[in-house]
């Protein structure tokens, strides 16, 4: 199947409603959970008139193959939660009031200021994303269609696993550019940024595990640095309540060749191979006093 009958066939089960997948642990349950918001592609026919992004836009601002890094995570215990719409449907790693007058102008109360809140306004390059302001009700219809069940499986999930185990662990798995370009300087990123708000939206303990697994394997860890966990990161993390989040940034060169978006054969299996590992000892800590 080439690129463009994918995404037809993407954006068509998106359209069906199958806006994620949830697997549930092939394994026995542990308290974690993967969550992957960035990776789809899909747009339903529903907004595809209001948009003006091509499918090359779409994939090159998707964490792409995220979901596939991941996908054996319920071998571990783990449950997964994908998401298949585009982010350019809606983030879902940004609060549903995360929009300006710009984007939405009869919004009755809106938080945000930036031109790529809850929907972008504009391409990562500054290019037009929507053909015309959302109204308030399109706004609404995206938000309650793909954003809330989205949240409403996410946050299920994790009060039945705090329920069970006494915490819940929730890595948020996304990719990043390589590299930076501010004012003409191009910089090459860490390999890997763990973001979790000034270490407040888990415990040490997991913070800790996340940094110290990947440098054991020879990668490097800067942690909030560019990114310090978006939305789901700050709403979900709430450690005194047995909540613990962490955005997880890879640096896409790791895993595939950001020319072609193609995976590297052997890379691939690699940080696949990394990431399980991880998610098996997330599942294995113990967290609470009475845990040994």
């Amino acid at each position: 199947m080439d690129d463009r009958a994918a995404d037809a066939a993407a954006s068509a089960a998106a359209e069906e409603g199958l806006i994620f997948s949830l697997v549930e642990p092939a394994e026995a349950e542990t308290a974690v959970i993967v969550e992957v918001p960035h990776a789809g592609l899909a747009v339903p026919d529903r907004v595809r008139d209001e948009l003006t992004v091509s499918a090359d836009v779409r994939l090159r601002d998707s964490d792409v193959y995220v979901d596939a890094l991941c996908a054996r995570a319920p071998s571990r215990g783990a449950t997964l939660l994908a998401a298949h719409v585009s982010r350019y449907v809606v983030d879902l790693n940004r609060a549903p009031d995360d929009v300006d007058l710009e984007t939405v102008p009869d919004h009755p109360d809106p938080r945000g200021v930036q031109p790529r809140g809850v929907v972008w306004r504009v391409t990562s390059d500054g290019m037009p994303a929507l053909r015309a302001p959302l109204s308030y009700a399109r706004l609404r219809d995206r938000l309650e269609r793909y954003h809330t069940p989205y949240h409403d499986a996410l946050a299920a999930r994790l009060a039945q696993k705090r329920a069970r185990f006494g915490h819940a662990i929730l890595l948020a798995a996304h990719s990043m550019p390589s590299v930076s370009k501010v004012g003409g300087t191009t910089t090459r990123r860490a390999d890997v940024v763990p973001g979790t708000r000034g270490r407040t939206t888990a415990d040490a303990r997991v913070i800790d595990l996340v940094a110290d697994h990947f440098r054991a394997a020879g990668l490097t860890v800067r942690h909030d640095d560019p990114y310090r966990g978006g939305w789901t990161t700050g709403n979900y993390g709430r450690p005194d309540a047995g909540w613990h989040a962490i955005q997880l940034e890879l640096n896409r060169a790791l895993y595939v060749d950001e020319a072609t978006s193609r995976p590297k054969d052997g890379d691939f299996e690699a940080i696949e191979a990394l990431l399980l590992e991880l998610v098996g000892k997330l599942g294995a800590l113990r967290l609470r006093s009475d845990e040994r």
